[in-house]
C-alpha cells in the first residue's frame, strides 16, 4: 500500500509538471520538500475516497445503462479529484474538471500497474486472480451439467526419484511443506519401478496410453528407415502416439472429458496444450503453441513470469560460478545459451502448465495430467542431490499449493495424485571417468579409431573432462528443455542435434547413440538384429573391448539362444533362461534387471547391442554417456526408482507396481470407480504378443478456442482486485485423440 502511495503522489508530481493548467504549491511558493508532501496528501486523499465512495457509488448507479456508465465513470472520478484537492491542505485550486478527469485516470493507472508488479511474487495474489479471470470463460459456456463424480489431477514432477521425495517430506523443516502436509494427513508414498528404458518418453506413453512397447530408449536407430527417433522430437512424438494407439486400440487414459498439458503425449485428450506430439499437426501455431500465446498475452502473466526468468538466470550464473569454485564433483557444462533454456524448463513451462491446469479444473474437466518439469532439467546438471535442486523442489511445491488452492473455486471435488516418471542417478560421466566417449570406445573395438582413444582408456582419470579426442561427439546437455524451447518458437527439426550426424558416416561403420547411462550400437548394413556370431566375426574385438572396460556394466547382444548379457570377467546372463555364468553382469542391477532386460530384447528395434554403464552398488551411481551430473534412461541407482504419492482412499494393492504399463491400469480403474455411471471409454485391447485389429484413425475436432479470442477477454488489471471475474487465458486447443 505504501508503494502504490508513492508512485500515485510521485505520478500527481509529474503531472503537475507537465500539464500547463496544473500546479502543486503552497501560497508561498513552495520548497521541493513541501511540494512532495502536498503531492502525498492529495494522492492518499483520492486513494482513500476511491476506496470509500467507489462502492457506494457503483452500487447506486446499478440500473444506469452500460454506456452511459462508461461515460460518467470518468466524470466521477474527476470528481472525487476535486474533492480530495480541496481537503488537502495549501492543495492545487482553480483545476478544470477536464483536467481533474486526465489526472484521476492517469493516477488510476499507474496506480493499478504498480500493484500488479508489486503483486508478481504473491501466490495468494496470483492465485485468486486466475481462480478470478475464469469467471466470466465459465459465465460465457453458459449452463454446466452438473459433475458426476470428483475429478482428478495428475501432477507429474519429472525425474523426482522416491527416495528424494521421501527425504524433502521428511527432512525438518519439510522441502516441500505442502506436499509434506498430503503425506501426513492424507495421502500414502509408494515407490514403482520403470522398464529398463526410465525415461520420460518410455514412462509417460505407457502411463497415457498404456503401452511402451518399442521403445528401447530415449533415442534410438531404425535401419528400416535410416532415422533417429527422439522421443521429445514432435515427429517422433506423434509416431510414437500413434504406435501406441494401434496397438492398444485406445485413444487413452485422458480420452474421457481430459485435458494433457506439458506433456509429450496428449493421452487421448481433446483439450491440449504445450504438447510435443501434436506439433507437428495441421495448425500448428494455433496448437502446439497456444498455451504460451495465451497466457502471454495477459500483461499481469507476463510481468511475473519475466521477473522469475531473469532471476532464474541470474541464479543459475551464480550457482554454476559457485560450483566451480568449490570444485564440485560431478561437474558439468552449464554455460552459454543452458541459463536461459533452464529458466524456459523452470519458469516458463512452469507457469504456463499451472496456468493451464488451474483454467481446466474451473472448467470442471474430469482427468487433467500435467508434467512440471523443472527438477529433472537442473538435476542433470547440478545433481539429483545438490542444493540446486532441493530449491528447485521448494518452487515446485509452490506451484502445487497454487494448483490446489485453486480446487476451492472449481465446480466440482479434485483429488491431487502427484507421481514421477522415473529417477536421477547420479554420478561422473563416462568421458570425464575415463577420458574418452562411448563411441571413441566402440570404434576402437571396431578397429576404427587412433591410438589415442585406445590409450585413454588405460589412462582413466588422468584426461579432462571434455577432452576426448578422434571422431566422438558429446551429446548437448539441456536436451529436453531445448525442444520444448524450439517448439515454443516453431523451429525446425533437422539439423538440431547431433543424432543426425551420427548417421552420416559410410554404413559399414557403427552408429552410437547415447540415452543417460545406456548406450545403443547399430550397424546399418546388416539387416535386421544382429547376432553375436555375426558382430564377432565382422569386429572380434569390441565384445571384449566393451566388456573389459571398467565404466561398462553389461552388454546385451543376440546369441544362439536368445539375448544374451556379458559382464566383465567373462560373466554371462541368458534372461530367457536364467542361466549364468559368473560373476552375475546383471546382479549388481538387483533382482528386477533380468526381466526388464528380456522384455526390452523382444522390441523390433532394439539395438544391435544395447551398453548399459556400470553401477556402484553402494552409492547408486553411475557413468552417464552423456554430459549430465543425474542421469536415467538405463538400469543402475534411484532413476529406476520414481514414486507414487495418491489420496488414501484411492487402493494400490499389494503387488509391487513394475514397469509404467502397470501405472495406466491403476489410474484407469481409479478413474472408472470415480464416475461408474458415465460411459465407458474404450479399453485397451492389447494382446501380449500381438497386435490388434485395425483401428480408425482418430479424427481431430475443430480447434475450441481461438487465440485471438483468448487474448481479447482479458481486460486489465485492477489494483484493488474486485471480485468481477475477467476470462482466463487457458490457451486450450482441441485436438484428436
Amino acid at each position: 500500500m505504501l508503494a502504490v502511495w508513492a508512485v500515485a503522489s510521485a505520478t500527481l508530481a509529474l503531472l503537475a509538471w507537465v500539464l500547463p493548467d496544473f500546479r502543486i504549491e503552497s501560497p508561498d511558493g513552495g520548497s521541493p520538500t513541501q511540494i512532495a508532501v502536498t503531492a502525498a496528501i492529495g494522492a492518499g486523499a483520492f486513494g482513500v475516497l476511491s476506496a470509500l465512495v467507489w462502492p457506494l457509488i457503483v452500487r447506486a448507479l446499478l440500473l444506469v445503462p452500460a454506456l452511459v456508465l462508461g461515460a460518467l465513470v470518468f466524470f466521477l472520478n474527476g470528481s472525487l479529484l476535486l474533492i480530495a484537492f480541496r481537503v488537502t491542505p495549501g492543495g492545487p485550486g482553480g483545476v478544470g474538471m477536464a483536467t481533474a478527469v486526465v489526472i484521476a485516470a492517469v493516477m488510476s493507472a499507474s496506480s493499478s500497474a504498480a500493484s500488479t508488479a508489486l503483486a508478481v511474487r504473491d501466490d495468494a495474489a496470483y492465485g485468486r486472480r486466475l481462480a478470478r479471470l475464469a469467471g466470466r470463460r465459465a459465465q460465457h459456456a453458459g449452463e454446466l451439467p452438473p459433475p458426476d463424480g470428483p475429478g482428478t489431477v495428475f501432477l507429474q514432477l519429472d525425474g523426482v526419484g522416491h527416495d528424494v521425495l521421501r527425504e524433502a517430506l521428511t527432512r525438518r523443516p519439510p522441502t516441500m511443506p505442502t506436499v509434506a502436509d498430503w503425506y501426513r494427513d492424507s495421502h500414502r508414498l509408494v515407490e514403482w519401478r520403470t522398464d529398463w528404458s526410465s525415461q520420460t518418453g518410455a514412462s509417460q506413453l505407457a502411463i497415457l496410453h498404456g503401452s511402451n512397447h518399442d521403445v528401447p530408449a530415449f533415442r534410438w536407430y531404425e535401419k528400416e528407415t535410416g532415422q533417429v527417433m527422439v522421443c521429445n522430437r514432435p515427429s517422433s512424438a506423434a509416431e510414437l502416439e500413434r504406435r501406441a494407439v494401434a496397438r492398444t486400440g485406445s485413444p487413452g487414459l485422458l480420452a474421457d472429458d481430459g485435458a494433457s498439458r506439458g506433456n509429450l503425449f496428449t493421452g487421448g485428450a481433446e483439450q491440449s496444450a504445450l504438447v510435443m506430439s501434436v506439433a507437428v499437426r495441421a495448425g500448428t501455431f494455433s496448437r502446439s503453441r497456444s498455451g504460451y500465446f495465451a497466457y502471454f498475452s495477459d500483461p499481469a502473466h507476463a510481468v511475473r513470469t519475466a521477473w522469475s526468468f531473469s532471476a532464474e538466470v541470474c541464479r543459475e550464473v551464480a550457482e554454476s560460478t559457485a560450483a566451480r569454485l568449490r570444485r564440485d564433483r560431478p561437474r558439468v557444462k552449464r554455460g552459454g545459451l543452458y541459463p536461459m533454456l533452464r529458466a524456459f524448463a523452470t519458469v516458463v513451462e512452469r507457469d504456463v502448465a499451472v496456468a493451464a491446469v488451474i483454467g481446466d479444473m474451473l472448467a470442471g474437466r474430469r482427468v487433467v495430467y500435467a508434467d512440471l518439469v523443472a527438477y529433472d532439467e537442473v538435476a542433470h546438471h547440478s545433481g539429483p542431490h545438490s542444493r540446486d535442486a532441493r530449491r528447485v523442489l521448494a518452487r515446485l511445491d509452490r506451484s502445487v499449493r497454487l494448483i490446489a488452492d485453486a480446487a476451492r473455486y472449481a465446480p466440482r471435488g479434485y483429488r491431487f495424485v502427484l507421481l514421477s516418471d522415473h529417477g536421477q542417478s547420479a554420478g561422473e560421466t563416462f568421458e570425464g571417468a575415463y577420458g574418452l566417449t562411448l563411441r571413441e570406445l566402440v570404434r576402437t573395438g571396431c578397429g576404427l579409431a587412433d591410438g589415442t582413444a585406445a590409450g585413454a582408456q588405460g589412462r582413466g582419470r588422468g584426461r579432462r573432462p571434455g577432452r576426448g579426442r578422434g571422431s566422438g561427439r558429446r551429446p548437448r546437455g539441456g536436451a529436453e528443455a531445448r525442444a520444448a524451447a524450439r517448439s515454443a518458437l516453431r523451429r525446425p527439426e533437422r539439423g538440431r542435434g547431433a543424432e543426425e550426424a551420427e548417421c552420416e558416416g559410410p554404413p559399414s561403420e557403427p552408429v552410437v547413440l547415447a540415452s543417460g547411462n545406456l548406450g545403443l550400437v547399430s550397424f546399418p548394413d546388416i539387416e535386421g538384429r544382429a547376432t553375436l556370431e555375426e558382430i564377432s566375426r565382422r569386429s572380434p574385438e569390441l565384445l571384449p573391448t566393451l566388456t573389459a572396460h571398467p565404466g561398462i556394466g553389461f552388454v546385451l547382444v543376440r546369441g544362439p539362444h536368445g539375448p544374451l548379457v556379458l559382464g566383465r570377467d567373462g560373466g554371462e546372463h541368458e534372461p530367457a533362461t536364467g542361466r549364468v555364468r559368473q560373476p552375475d553382469p546383471l546382479a549388481p542391477f538387483g533382482p528386477g534387471a533380468a526381466a526388464a532386460v528380456l522384455r526390452a530384447d523382444a522390441f523390433p528395434h532394439t539395438a544391435d547391442l544395447m551398453v548399459n554403464s556400470a553401477v556402484d552398488p553402494a552409492t547408486g551411481a553411475v557413468h552417464a554417456f552423456e554430459e549430465q551430473a543425474g542421469s536415467h534412461g538405463g538400469l543402475g541407482g534411484p532413476q529406476s526408482r520414481p514414486f507414487l504419492l495418491h489420496p488414501a482412499e484411492l487402493a494400490v494393492g499389494e503387488e509391487p507396481l513394475v514397469g509404467a504399463e502397470a501405472l495406466h491400469g491403476l489410474f484407469r480403474g481409479w478413474l472408472a470407480r470415480a464416475t461408474p455411471d458415465r460411459p465407458a471409454v474404450a479399453a485397451d485391447r492389447t494382446v501380449p504378443g500381438r497386435l490388434p485389429g485395425p483401428v480408425a484413425e482418430p479424427v481431430a475436432d475443430p480447434v475450441a478456442e481461438s487465440v485471438a479470442d483468448a487474448g481479447s477477454d482479458l481486460g486489465t488489471d485492477s489494483c484493488a482486485e474486485p471480485d468481477a471475474p475477467d476470462s482466463v487465458p487457458l490457451g486450450e486447443s482441441s485436438t484428436a485423440g
